[in-house]
């Protein structure tokens, strides 16, 4: 179980055996108001409409019905239809990333991080490094883990969890973890891992550890005691 943590403890206090430092990639190492992922989104309904032969409103309620049941369009195209998960990758990650802009401080705030950092998404390692290049954030992590990592169990899954993290090296009581999607912070809390959910909005949840619409503030709180 997660350590019961005050709701007002200092973060620098509450954070201070952390060494391993897990973040997600899309709409959580750039935000949601960049929208990137809205043109992977145009892309999987366009895939899918191919090769499951459907006009677009199937297309995009079947994405979705997906990425709610499986964690994962992709994982429900191979659950459900057998999909090549490689060329699918390949092709819904072939977008522009002039929409994202690099953010100095933000690498700033993740390098004075004490211990490793390591990037886990469920989209491709590839497309994460296009993402995190076109953020100013290459060469900073320690590991960049995607879907293929964990054998293609999407998180929420426990199993990709517990696949990256074997492969990572993840002590999971001194870890925490950094994601948009509340459901993925689930599996995390269950290893003992200090989780933070990086969203506009609060999802208020037992497995949720702390909220913030701010990560380079987030984290520039936990090194400076506030």
């Amino acid at each position: 179980m997660q350590p019961s943590i005050p709701a007002r403890t200092d973060l620098s206090d509450a954070f201070s055996a952390v060494s391993d430092w897990v973040f997600d990639l899309d709409n959580t190492l750039y935000p949601p108001s960049m929208r990137l992922f809205d043109q992977i989104e145009r892309k999987m309904t366009a895939y899918v409409m191919r090769i499951l032969n459907v006009e677009a409103p199937e297309a995009d309620r079947l994405r979705d019905h997906y990425w709610q049941l499986y964690g994962t369009t992709l994982a429900g195209l191979m659950h459900e239809h057998g999909v090549d998960p490689i060329p699918y990758l390949a092709d819904v990650h072939d977008i522009s990333f002039s929409v994202l802009q690099p953010d100095p401080a933000l690498r700033g705030a993740i390098s004075d991080l004490p211990g490793r950092k390591i990037v886990f998404t469920n989209g491709s390692a590839p497309y994460a490094e296009r993402v995190l290049e076109a953020r100013g954030l290459s060469g900073l992590f320690d590991g960049v883990y995607g879907v293929e990592d964990a054998l293609f169990h999407p998180k929420p899954h426990p199993a990709a969890f517990e696949t990256v993290f074997a492969k990572a090296g993840i002590r999971h009581t001194a870890a925490a973890m950094f994601e948009d999607d509340p459901r993925n912070l689930a599996a995390p809390h269950a290893m003992g891992m200090r989780t933070v959910h990086v969203a506009p909005e609060a999802s208020p949840a037992p497995h949720i550890g702390y909220h913030t619409d701010d990560l380079t503030g987030f984290l520039g709180r936990l090194r400076s005691g506030g």
